[in-house]
């Protein structure tokens, strides 16, 4: 049976996308090598992990994935493998990359992003004593499949509040990846967010990329052209649901003085070191407290298929505050964020 698990005490815990086996696109490491076998007297964890297109260094989604895989292999003595999708590949390409990790004895397989729902719905069927966790997606579903996914909508609202409230020409941007159902849940909540703070306010929206075609989310130059037009139509804040493109966002922000605001990690951290200083918050999903919640369910034999459900309430969608940049709006924002959970604000995802 399919259950919805809403996860909230993992967060405490936790706080604390080609390739055949083997390729340049794929790396391992673990328990070998001295490093711990995870519980006493136990054999290590395998568990694999295929990235989506950017994967590990993209600054923000596939990054904050990684990261709950080093803290299983930092806490839990997992042992792993990592290979990463590339822009335009065949859906036969993520298939394969799944089918190859299970072979490999990587049996606990972390699919990173949407794009590979397909993949997991045949690879778990034809793997049924293997257990996978989709990112981002309920389009595969099983027994032996866990859906790690987000309100998006919720922590966009909050940035949307921001960017309305530190705009000084009332005229904002969304610049998007690939024009997707989840990338609509975050242009959902910023727009909802932006106008209800200043119903006179502009949102410029711009989507790098339309489906089948992924590359929007690792393309930096899309990026960095589509906010330069958005500058220099008037915008003075944009928010970026781009993946790595996300870089040349920053880029163009950067150069005209202008504000940023991140997406995924707390990329006030994570961007590159010249343009954090234009990031003023960040809209942060917990990925790494969902992967590391999926590694220890299957480490202790008690996996919840189905729905693991990260939400504002259990602050599994959170805004960033390095750098102090919103200290002051932090009545407004917790007042939007108390509305939220309470239900009186109904966030929209479309």
């Amino acid at each position: 049976m399919i259950r919805i698990v809403k996860v909230a005490t993992a967060l405490t815990a936790a706080s604390l996308a080609l390739a055949a086996c083997g390729s340049p696109n794929d790396t391992e490491s673990g328990s070998s090598g001295g490093q711990s076998s995870g519980a006493a007297g136990g054999s290590a964890i395998k568990v694999g992990m295929a990235y989506d297109v950017g994967g590990r260094g993209d600054q923000s989604f596939n990054d904050s994935a990684a990261k709950g895989l080093d803290e299983a292999k930092a806490q839990l003595g997992a042992q792993t493998k990592e290979s990463v999708a590339t822009a335009g590949e065949a859906e036969s390409a993520r298939e394969e990359r799944l089918q190859q990790l299970v072979e490999a004895g990587y049996t606990n397989v972390i699919a990173v992003g949407f794009a590979y729902a397909p993949a997991v719905k045949k690879a778990a069927a034809d793997n049924p004593q293997a257990k996978f966790a989709l990112v981002d997606s309920t389009d595969a579903k099983g027994a032996n499949i866990q859906n790690i996914v987000f309100s998006e909508q919720e922590g966009s609202y909050l940035a949307g509040v921001v960017a309305a409230k530190k705009s000084k020409t009332g005229n904002v941007g969304f610049v998007g990846g690939v024009q997707t159902d989840l990338i609509k849940k975050f242009e959902a909540g910023y727009v909802a967010g932006a106008k209800a703070t200043n119903p006179n306010i502009k949102v410029q929206v711009k989507y790098l990329t339309q489906p089948p075609n992924f590359s929007g989310f690792a393309d930096p130059a899309a990026g960095k052209t589509a906010a330069e037009g958005m500058l220099s139509a008037g915008a003075d804040v944009i928010y970026h649901a781009s993946g790595g493109s996300g870089s040349g966002v920053f880029t163009a922000v950067k150069a005209k003085n202008a504000m940023a605001i991140g997406v995924d990690s707390d990329q006030a951290k994570t961007a590159q070191a010249d343009v954090r200083d234009v990031i003023i918050t960040s809209v942060v999903k917990r990925v790494d407290v969902g992967v590391l919640e999926f590694i220890k369910q299957v480490k202790d034999g008690n996996l919840k298929s189905g729905e693991a459900v990260f939400d504002l309430k259990s602050n599994g969608v959170e805004l960033a505050t390095t750098g102090g940049k919103i200290d002051d709006l932090k009545a407004e924002l917790d007042k939007a964020k108390t509305d939220i959970v309470s239900g009186k604000i109904v966030v929209p995802t479309k």
